[in-house]
């Protein structure tokens, strides 16, 4: 056999035993939305998550890493409701990526599809950080999740129509193991409803509002304002007249203010992990409501 024919031969054999190349690039702002892309994707997606369960989602520097990302990215999956305004806009300047700009197929804001809370009637900057269209942090409301993948696995079919029917399958077999998930949550959460906590920052306004837990106050003073030592003292002194199960903070949460609340008011300081990653249980979308339950639980007694 021609030696150039055997090349060829052998070379075509390697090439078909090689995996399918990933027919999309995902930039995802938050691990959420990493973690909601590879179920519905599986492996016809490279996905790369631009933060990390200990950043905080509101303080993202817009880096040459992140920009260098999006110029290659086919969607661009984020939460939207301005929980990005700090940083995607110039990443998406600076990327020149044509298919990834605002009202483009390639730019998906998952807060277009719930409803959101906490939408304020007036906003000005005495106010805090208050996010004019509504509190973003939608993912701990699995029922939001539900809506948004039908949404993202339509998104990624119209981008991918090749791979269109795999999308639409694996967000079937997702749904199914996710809405039993719910059932199971809600069932397991019985206890939770009703309970009152002291919150960090008005990031669990979604988990409280689908378990009925109580907010009875806040660490910080106002929204994005880090906590002055006479508003725990007035925190403190609320608690002794309505008290809280548990004083409850975000994995990328500062500690210290709530390990003195805690301490004062005699009553736990419970982490949550809030989005995947954020502890070592909460490896996907599953593990982060499993694991957040549990922690909730185990105060609920």
């Amino acid at each position: 056999m021609n030696q150039w024919l055997k090349l060829f031969l052998s070379t075509m054999l390697w090439l078909a035993a090689q995996p399918a190349l990933a027919a999309l690039n995902i930039f995802a702002c938050t691990p959420e939305w990493g973690a909601l892309s590879k179920e519905l994707a599986g492996d016809k997606a490279n996905i790369y998550v631009a933060t990390n369960a200990l950043q905080d989602p509101h303080r993202v520097e817009a880096r040459p890493s992140l920009i260098a990302r999006a110029r290659s990215a086919d969607l661009v999956v984020c939460t939207g409701a301005q929980l990005e305004i700090g940083w995607l806009p110039l990443v998406l300047t600076q990327a020149g990526n044509a298919k990834i700009q605002l009202g483009q197929p390639g730019y998906f804001e998952a807060a277009q599809q719930v409803v959101l809370l906490d939408v304020p009637m007036l906003v000005d900057r005495s106010q805090g950080d208050v996010h004019p269209g509504g509190n973003p942090h939608i993912h701990l409301d699995p029922r939001n999740i539900a809506k948004i993948a039908m949404a993202l696995s339509e998104r990624m079919a119209q981008l991918d129509p090749a791979e269109a029917e795999n999308y639409r399958a694996r967000t079937k077999a997702f749904l199914e193991r996710w809405q039993q998930a719910i059932a199971r949550w809600e069932k397991e959460a019985a206890p939770l409803k009703g309970m009152a906590i002291v919150g960090y920052h008005k990031n669990m306004t979604y988990l409280e509002q689908w378990l009925g837990i109580r907010e009875i106050g806040q660490i910080e003073p106002k929204p994005g304002l880090p906590p002055t030592t006479a508003h725990l003292s007035d925190l403190l002194t609320r608690l002794q007249k309505d008290p809280a199960k548990a004083v409850v903070r975000a994995a990328y949460n500062e500690p210290r203010a709530v390990e003195w609340l805690s301490e004062h008011a005699k009553i736990p300081a419970v982490m949550l992990p809030f989005t995947v990653g954020g502890s070592d249980q909460a490896k996907d979308l599953f593990g982060l409501f499993d694991d957040s339950l549990a922690r909730l639980l185990v105060v609920a007694k």
